[in-house]
């Protein structure tokens, strides 16, 4: 298989969107202090972008949940790979994803959160798909609607690869 890529969302792009994002989620919790909780690994790119632009203090945690392995559609099967390291009762949390699809992992993983009794609980994506949701999802901060193609870069894989890449790609497989 043939794998080619095209840009879809360039550097600058994401780069503004996060700062508009940062102000709005500044203002929302204004005189508080935000738990971030970013899914891993996907998020990492974007959690750390994100927080450097908050202007009120943030904390911050992690999990891992997979609902892929090696393929390019979801499985609709959630694992809890890494549960977060510190109690979230009675805190404002904000969950930092990469990208929502069907829904499924962040259903699932947004009633495990609401069952630990945070002060709230908010949802914050870089890339929504709504076009393949199968799960209702309340997205209160979303970067970018995109359609539903397979997207590559700034923390979004494909069997580990291309995490690295600064803008956001479209991947496509091709026969040799």
């Amino acid at each position: 298989m043939k794998e080619s890529t095209r840009v879809l969302i360039p550097e600058d792009q994401i780069d503004e969107r996060i700062r508009q994002l940062a102000e709005q989620i500044s203002k929302d919790y204004a005189g508080k202090t935000v738990h971030l909780i970013g899914i891993l690994k996907g998020s990492v790119f974007f959690i750390c972008d994100l927080a450097k632009r908050l202007t009120i203090p943030v904390t911050m945690d992690f999990m891992s949940v997979s609902s892929y392995g090696a393929g390019t559609k979801s499985s609709g099967v959630v694992k809890l790979i890494k549960d977060l390291d510190e109690p979230i009762e009675n805190r404002e949390v904000l969950v930092v994803e990469d990208i929502i699809d069907s829904g499924h992992t962040l259903s699932y993983l947004l009633k495990n959160l609401s069952s630990r009794h945070p002060a709230s609980l908010r949802l914050c994506t870089l890339l929504d798909k709504p076009d393949r949701r199968e799960c209702d999802v309340e997205v209160d901060y979303q970067g970018f609607q995109i359609p539903d193609e397979f997207v590559i870069g700034y923390g979004l894989d494909y069997d580990q690869r291309y995490r690295n890449l600064p803008y956001i790609g479209v991947m496509s497989l091709e026969e040799e």
